[in-house]
Parts: structure tokens; C-alpha cells; sequence
């Protein structure tokens, strides 16, 4: 793993300084996930050839940040997160990968690219993303000490899983009912949030954090996350598909159960907005130093893509 660059965050957040700052996060991620892929020249090549090609298609990298903002407020240091950021990224991938295929979404677009399986074909997409899921528990394990190893994996493993991010997604093929607002939380908060949520808390835990702060900073993900979703619902109906580099108004198309369908547009921005206050206000004990945690959840408000 390359080495992290530290620097100290500000406490005052301009729009411009936030994006600059989140610019040199992915810089760092990004060349950090160039060290653990694989290269396309190793067999089997079109295989790491497709793994490249989805993580390197020009993410946000939120998850994988949020795991170093998390672990640098809580005292720790960049670099000793960078693996678990990566291990994320790549289950995050993953699951990006799986969910375009035919059976499930079945987009052909992601982030303004053929999607894997339209440019690797199914077998590979399907592949790519178990090899990547794989990875991630490769590295969690191999680069992280062995009291941090065993928790750090167990933790994504339960958000990824079943009663997490796997849930959601098999909850939002089938939903039971078109107004139901719990079912609709549930698919939010899983397929989506369970993600953003576990890797604020494995940020924490890579930094020793004790058990008060964890559960702040896990409010803190938690609420990020649901909010994050909602958002993109609004982006479906409301975005621009040059802009988002996917086709919109695709929930709409396949009668998926969304946060406008059910409460309409003002009332979801009303609940975003409801939930990124609540994020912020679980940092407050964290004083000046949470600045860059707080100005990315506000940001979430503001997202065009």
C-alpha cells in the first residue's frame, strides 16, 4: 500500500475548499486501489481487465472516504485506513456491477460507460464482481493487524450480506406494497445505507474509537445514508442523464417503490434535508474537528449526480 498523505483538515468549509479536499481523498484512494488490482497484462487478462475497468470508471469514492474522514476524527491516521477505504470501494463496486445486470436493473450505462456486463459480457460481469468481493476480504485481512482484521471484516460482512445491502436490493425487486412506508426505509436503508453507515463505523474502529463515539459517528452514517438514497430518487426523476451518466426516470419504468413515488418531490427533499440535520447534530461533540464530515453530509443536499 502506497503511503497516506496526512494533512490537517480546517475547521471553516467553503464549497470550493470541501471539493478540493475531497479531489485529494480520491487522488489518495485511487492511487492506493491501483496497488491492490491486479494488472491487466495477468492472466486471467480480460477478467482483470474488467475489474479495472469498473473501479477505475470515475466513482465518487464516498464510502471509501468516509471510512479516512471517520478514522482522522477519531485520532487515527490515513494511511492505517486506506485498505479498509479500498476494501469498501471494491464492494461497492461489486455490488454497482451486479446490480446493472439483466435480472436485476439492467442497465447498460454507468457513469457514462458500458456497463461490465455490456462490455465484458454477463459471464465476466458476474465474475468481475465476485472477484472484487473477494478482494475486499483479502486485503481487510492481509493489511490490517490481527485484533483489527477479525472486526473489520465482520462488519462488512453484516452490511453487505443478507441483513444488509443484499437485503435491500431483494426487498426492492419485490416490494409488497406501493405506499408502505416502512418497507420503503427498509429498502433504503439497507441497499444503500448499510454501506455508507459501516464505513464511517470501521473508519472509527480502525482508530480505536470507543464505544460513545462509535455510536454517534454510526447515527451520523446511518441518517448520511438513508438521505444519500433519497436523493437519488430525486436525481431519477429530476436529473440529467448526461449529468448522471445513466439513463433517468428509471425507478418510474420499473415500478420501483422510491421516495417520491410515495411522498412526492417536496416532501422527500423535506426529509433529506431532515436527515442530514439529524447527521450533523450526532458530531457536535466532536467540536471544530468533525468541519469536514459535517460539510460532506450538506454537500449530499446538493448533489447533481
Amino acid at each position: 500500500m502506497p503511503e497516506s498523505k496526512e494533512q490537517t483538515l480546517p475547521a471553516l468549509w467553503s464549497e470550493e475548499l470541501l471539493k478540493s479536499t475531497l479531489r485529494g481523498f480520491r487522488q489518495e484512494i485511487d492511487g492506493a486501489l491501483e496497488s491492490i488490482l491486479p494488472p491487466e497484462s495477468q492472466r486471467p487478462r480480460k477478467l482483470h481487465q474488467a475489474m479495472r475497468y469498473s473501479v477505475f470508471s470515475g466513482g465518487k469514492r464516498l464510502r471509501s472516504i468516509l471510512v479516512l474522514g471517520a478514522c482522522e476524527l477519531c485520532g487515527g491516521k490515513r494511511a492505517e485506513a486506506l485498505p479498509t477505504a479500498c476494501a469498501v470501494e471494491l464492494v461497492h463496486t461489486y455490488s454497482l456491477i451486479h446490480d446493472d445486470l439483466p435480472p436485476l436493473d439492467d442497465d447498460d450505462l454507468r457513469r457514462g460507460k458500458p456497463s461490465s456486463h455490456k462490455a465484458f459480457g454477463e459471464a465476466t460481469a458476474i465474475l468481475t464482481g465476485d472477484a472484487l468481493l473477494t478482494l475486499a476480504f483479502e486485503i481487510i485481512s492481509r493489511e490490517n493487524p490481527s485484533e483489527l482484521a477479525g472486526p473489520l471484516a465482520l462488519e462488512l460482512a453484516r452490511a453487505a450480506g443478507s441483513e444488509g445491502m443484499i437485503a435491500g436490493q431483494a426487498m426492492d425487486m419485490e416490494p409488497e406494497g406501493k405506499e408502505n412506508m416502512d418497507l420503503l426505509r427498509y429498502i433504503h436503508s439497507h441497499k444503500t445505507g448499510s454501506l455508507i453507515a459501516v464505513s464511517v463505523r470501521m473508519g472509527a474502529i480502525t482508530a480505536r474509537a470507543p464505544q460513545k463515539l462509535l455510536k454517534k459517528l454510526s447515527n451520523y452514517g446511518q441518517n448520511l445514508g438513508l438521505a444519500f438514497q433519497i436523493t437519488d430518487d430525486l436525481l431519477d426523476v429530476e436529473g440529467k442523464a448526461a449529468k448522471l451518466g445513466k439513463p433517468v426516470r428509471q425507478d418510474q419504468e420499473h415500478g420501483k417503490l422510491t421516495y417520491p413515488s410515495v411522498l412526492g418531490l417536496e416532501r422527500s427533499r423535506t426529509e433529506a434535508e431532515k436527515l442530514i440535520a439529524k447527521a450533523v447534530a450526532e458530531l457536535s461533540s466532536f467540536g471544530e474537528s468533525s468541519g469536514f464530515l459535517q460539510a460532506l453530509a450538506r454537500s449530499i443536499l446538493k448533489r447533481q449526480y
